[in-house]
């Protein structure tokens, strides 16, 4: 029996040694594990998908659900309404004046949006990117690229105005049609050229089991560069001319008894509407941009669900902004449809008063310069009548001495 209780000890004891050994070998092999998915982990410096909750902006149900249906009927009402825009001025508007060549290529832009609009519900709908790699660079390239463009149409809207209510003398010699012309081409070309990120950054990849279409990032100065390029070019610089534009108009305006007209009414509603709808699209790249300089903890995880969160939402808004000017249109020339039927627009914009003002500016002056000629033909004609009475009397006082 001893020796029994002996071997059954001794076995125990080597069972128990070797079940600490697998443990202790167990153990390390997940730690080694854990290593090798620690290692695997993006890095910090990947500003995309360093996160605190949603991997990608479309995990978000609520998010993408209210986009998508925001998105539906800026569709519904922009995509028609700025073709309509379009065929009235160039079908039926006899007259393209400045104004109206502004609107025109604003309704261009954002009728080009709008074109796009049905992309961006699919993918908001089925939450992932259906669509090649080529097609989401080119869609957010377009797209880029008529944000810029609105705001800056929007922008040279303001300044013609100021120019008209400043110096209306002038406003002909400054704003000539082809001068307009040559700023429109110079406008698209810089649009052209700063939409260039979207192509570089936007790519597909797969997240979570979902393909996505976003901005990749391997460098928080590559978003630093992206975002404040779109908060330089399409906030801060624009937004500065406008309010600075419609600052020196009011105060024009209570020096002057000058009367609040159509066109300046009509103009200040497409500012402050475009600027309400972006605003919101700016204030997350601001603080996507904050996230990138801010260092890794609790603040930067909750500007990461922020602007995450966020994104497709404030896109969806500042998508309606495209649809409104349609509306705003139709609400300042209701008074025209009776008359000119579906030519209602064209007549809207034939008929503004920026231009109008302008017309009535070269009308005076062409009036008072009329007014000159005129003295001055009577001026002349009076001494030519002088001189006849001169002559024919120096004539007979010859006679008479002879």
């Amino acid at each position: 029996m001893p020796g029994l209780r002996s071997g059954v000890a001794d076995a125990t004891t080597e069972i128990a040694n070797r079940s600490g050994a697998a443990s202790l070998f167990g153990t390390e092999i997940m730690g080694v594990t854990k290593m090798a998915q620690l290692n695997n982990l993006p890095s910090l410096d990947n500003s995309t998908w360093v996160n605190a909750g949603n991997d990608t902006i479309v995990d978000n149900r609520t998010a993408t659900t209210v986009g998508a249906l925001i998105l539906s009927l800026v569709f519904i009402l922009g995509f028609p309404g700025n073709v309509f825009v379009i065929w009235s001025i160039l079908a039926r508007a006899r007259k393209q004046s400045i104004t109206t060549l502004l609107i025109l290529n604003l309704a261009i832009a954002d009728g080009s949006l709008m074109a796009l609009t049905p992309f961006f519900i699919i993918y908001l709908v089925w939450k992932k990117w259906i669509f090649k790699r080529l097609m989401c660079k080119i869609i957010f390239y377009l797209c880029l690229a008529n944000m810029y463009a609105s705001i800056h149409l929007i922008m040279l809207m303001s300044l013609y105005r100021v120019m008209a209510v400043l110096w209306p003398q002038r406003i002909s010699a400054i704003t000539g049609r082809k001068m307009v012309l040559r700023v429109l081409v110079v406008v698209w070309m810089l649009v052209i050229i700063a939409s260039v990120p979207a192509l570089l950054f936007r790519d597909v990849r797969d997240r979570s089991n979902t393909m996505v279409c976003e901005a990749f990032h391997d460098e928080n100065s590559h978003t630093v560069l992206q975002y404040m390029l779109e908060l330089v070019l399409g906030c801060f610089i624009p937004y500065s001319v406008i309010l600075v534009s419609y600052v020196c108009i009011l105060r024009r305006i209570r020096q002057t008894k000058f009367r609040r007209i159509r066109s300046e009414k009509l103009i200040l509603a497409i500012v402050l509407t475009f600027c309400l709808l972006w605003l919101p699209y700016h204030i997350i790249n601001v603080v996507q941009v904050s996230w990138a300089f801010c260092p890794d903890g609790r603040v930067k995880d909750i500007l990461s669900k922020i602007w995450r969160s966020s994104r497709a939402v404030t896109s969806a808004i500042a998508f309606i902004s495209s649809c409104v000017n349609p509306v705003l249109y139709f609400f300042a020339g209701k008074s025209y449809i009776r008359r000119e039927g579906l030519a209602f627009m064209a007549r809207l914009f034939e008929g503004t008063g920026l231009d109008s003002g302008t017309r009535k500016s070269r009308q005076n002056s062409q009036n008072s310069r009329d007014k000159d000629k005129d003295a001055e033909a009577v001026r002349l004609n009076g001494k030519d009548r002088d001189s006849v009475t001169n002559s024919s009397s120096n004539v007979k006082t010859s006679k008479n001495e002879k």
